[in-house]
């Protein structure tokens, strides 16, 4: 079949980042479907290239993580707008397939379903709007009353919904109890992650000093409002007043990089690398005695199904995680690593360094356990193949 799959924020591996969306329509390429993707990039004009046998569209959409919250609205529309234009002249699919963030690309979506009668099938990563009205960024109720609107009318007209986490299922779920809903959470590159390859140049100066630690924590990822990484810093802070010789690196970019790294000046065993391609990240990983999974306290964040842990769990790197929710179950009951609580309070800070310190033996067991989730709950094949019979249901039930 043909699709034209919606993604503004398509990545490839080289560029890094999340590239769920380049794996899922690769895998739709390889099972024998033209696959049509419609993004979005930095350049100031538009360019059409072949990616691994995907078609990909550019639209010239200005986007930065350092972007305000109102920059992001206008950078979301003129997406919307450009896209409505291209998608004009494209050859009609059988259906389409739209991924968020952000919630307004569904906007194609009730448009196409109206002008064509085209299904489409629509991929839930967040909970839009409600992680922002939860974070106190969308403060203003009449904007909230319409957004939760548009919400609901993009998951009631799709053919079918894709949630990203057990949270995201329960929240469809419980607000359109009739509707065709399948998980489908992010998952792990097995075969990549554990590549033998030679060392990277360009990351070679900070990989020799953060070797000679004893012990290694990374954080691989966005470092915006709400992923709580300065929490990494405290960790730091605790484990050098205890004379323990760890290291921590952060790799990433977003709004509170320069803060963070401000911050980090006294603390000589933290480190910085850019945001980079999954090669880096995989080098970085590889070293890595445990990634740190973090985002800040409120409820809504807890559906999250960040990258940066299943690319952990796929190199073998036991977890270290700050809040609650259903990943931090899953690493507990799986042994695959350890809950930090990081506070303010001296004493407490001390029991989790403690905590981590005391629990080094079971390391290998905890990275073992990481992988053994990879292969078994996170597979690239298995979610591939149930995107495959989603995608085969909603023709079907189109043509019925």
């Amino acid at each position: 079949m043909r699709i034209i799959y919606v993604h503004q924020y398509f990545v490839r591996p080289e560029e890094g980042g999340a590239i769920r969306s380049y794996h899922l329509a690769k895998g739709m390429v390889e099972a024998g479907h033209e696959v049509v993707m419609v993004s979005s990039h930095n350049k100031k004009c538009y360019e059409q290239v072949i990616v691994d046998g995907i078609e990909v569209h550019y639209l010239p959409v200005e986007y930065s993580h350092h972007f305000t919250f109102w920059a992001r609205i206008r950078a979301f529309m003129l997406f919307v707008w450009q896209a409505k234009k291209l998608l004009k002249k494209l050859a009609l699919p059988d259906l389409f397939y739209i991924t968020s963030t952000p919630l307004t690309t569904g906007i194609l979506g009730l448009w196409i379903s109206k002008k064509w009668d085209i299904p489409y099938v629509f991929e839930v990563r967040d909970l839009w709007p409600e992680a922002p009205i939860q974070v106190g960024v969308i403060r203003n109720k009449l904007l909230q009353k319409w957004l939760y609107s548009l919400e609901r009318k993009i998951y009631q007209g799709s053919a079918h919904l894709i949630a990203l986490s057990p949270g995201i299922e329960t929240y469809l779920h419980r607000q359109l109890p009739q509707k065709q809903l399948t998980l489908i959470s992010n998952f792990s590159d097995c075969d990549y992650f554990v590549q033998e390859t030679p060392a990277l140049p360009a990351l070679a100066e900070v990989m020799e000093i953060w070797k000679s630690y004893e012990v290694k924590i990374a954080y691989t990822g966005a470092i915006g409002e709400v992923n709580a990484v300065e929490e990494l810093l405290v960790l730091a802070e605790a484990a050098a007043n205890q004379g323990l010789h760890w290291g921590f690196l952060i790799m990433g970019d977003g709004k509170r990089l320069a803060m963070l790294q401000t911050a980090a000046k006294g603390l000589a065993q933290v480190h910085f690398l850019p945001h980079g391609p999954k090669q880096e990240v995989r080098e970085v990983l590889r070293e890595a005695d445990f990634a740190f999974v973090s985002f800040s306290q409120e409820p809504i964040l807890q559906t999250n199904s960040p990258n940066k842990f299943f690319d952990a769990l796929a190199s073998s790197t036991a977890i270290l995680i700050n809040h609650k929710g259903w990943i931090r179950d899953l690493v507990i009951e799986e042994a695959a690593g350890m809950e930090v609580l990081l506070g303010e309070d001296p004493e407490k800070l001390k029991e989790q360094v403690s905590l981590i310190k005391n629990s080094l033996n079971k390391l290998p067991e905890m990275k073992a356990n990481a992988r053994k989730l990879a292969l078994g709950r996170f597979s690239k094949a298995a979610a591939l193949s149930r995107v495959l019979g989603v995608l085969k249901l909603a023709v079907k039930e189109r043509q019925a």
